[in-house]
């Protein structure tokens, strides 16, 4: 199941490949421009109307669980009609704060459980705007031979590369896994990391944020969701 599950996250970004080439191409940044590009500041990128209603897109089509405030990618929408000037004051004056993720054990093959967490899926739709921003970035860095969440690619790319690497004669593969490492990973090495090609003070504050946001621990988390659901069906939210 967690195979599959993963090779369907990955077959999304391969549907997301060609709305991924057109935001890399119209948001292309070359080494050095790390606080602004084209003279716009990092936080008019990120809340560009057309970076949000893609975040948004993408958010509500990967849909989900809720986070600990019990809203349901379905009623985001919703939230946005009546909240987006709010929302969007806080997150340009730096005062937006990301709720908890919400724990969530999973079952493992071998009898133990994996931890996850859930945020908000307004924290998940903002995030994605980030990450929209971050990647034109971080691709010109990252390995070639790296498959995983990676825009335009998808688990039938790394078959292929596979099935090329054993066709040359390599026969044999290491398999590892880091545990618990989105829970131990220590936030200031990567945040060093970052600020090698960011240095954008605005960025660097909301990332921050969100990864000190916290868990929310429960052993049993009972979600009702007594919020109408309205069909509100604009083009665009922002």
């Amino acid at each position: 199941m967690r195979k599959l599950q993963k090779t369907e996250q990955a077959d999304r970004q391969g549907m997301d490949s060609l709305e991924d080439k057109e935001y890399l191409g119209a948001h292309s940044t070359t080494n050095g421009e790390s606080t602004a590009q084209d003279g716009i500041q990092f936080v008019d990128r990120v809340l560009a109307s057309s970076n949000l209603n893609l975040a948004f897109k993408r958010v509500r089509r990967n849909k989900g669980a809720a986070g600990i405030d019990g809203m349901a990618v379905e009623q985001l929408a919703e939230y946005i009609y009546k909240n987006r000037e709010e929302l969007l004051e806080s997150l340009r004056n730096g005062t937006y704060r990301p709720q908890p993720v919400r724990r969530v054990e999973i079952p493992k093959p071998d009898g133990s459980t994996r931890k996850l967490g859930v945020p908000t899926v307004v924290d998940r739709m903002i995030q994605q705007a980030v990450v929209q921003v971050l990647s034109p970035i971080y691709e010109q860095v990252f390995s070639d031979n790296s498959y995983g969440f990676r825009p335009g690619r998808s688990a039938h790319d790394a078959i292929q590369s596979v099935t090329e690497l054993y066709n040359q004669g390599y026969h044999y593969v290491v398999d590892l896994d880091l545990k618990a490492y989105f829970d131990t990973v220590n936030h200031d090495l990567l945040m060093n990391f970052i600020k090698q090609r960011v240095t954008d003070p605005w960025l660097l504050h909301l990332i921050r944020r969100f990864l000190t946001s916290g868990v929310y621990f429960a052993r049993t988390l009972y979600i009702r969701l007594q919020r109408k659901v309205h069909n509100f069906a604009p083009k665009f939210y922002f």
